[in-house]
């Protein structure tokens, strides 16, 4: 099965700029958007809204990340599902390392 987030879910991520190091996401959701279980490789994320998610490892472990606006954090390669469970709009750019 193809667990890529662009095939899984491309309502949600749209490639911004992609060459042979890394791919540029645009990660976009409204309140009680998900998106199943994908993967992405080791990342770098900004949060351009603030955003209030759940994310579900492949094993089922859920936990629910507040995540400001304006935070940039690394993110190691992982397989998750996501909801977004607040009340407005999340907004990510995501740096993925190939």
């Amino acid at each position: 099965m193809n667990y890529d987030a662009l095939s899984v879910a491309p309502e949600i991520y749209q490639v911004l700029f992609e060459n042979d190091r890394v791919r540029v996401l645009n990660v976009t959701g409204e309140p009680g958007t998900s998106s199943p279980l994908h993967s992405h490789p080791d990342s770098v994320m900004h949060a351009v809204s603030d955003a209030s998610i759940v994310i579900t490892s492949e094993e089922g472990e859920s936990k629910r990340v507040e995540v400001p606006a304006g935070v940039t954090f690394w993110t190691p390669a992982s397989k998750h599902a996501v909801e977004n469970v607040g009340t407005g709009s999340v907004h990510f750019i995501r740096v993925e390392l190939k």
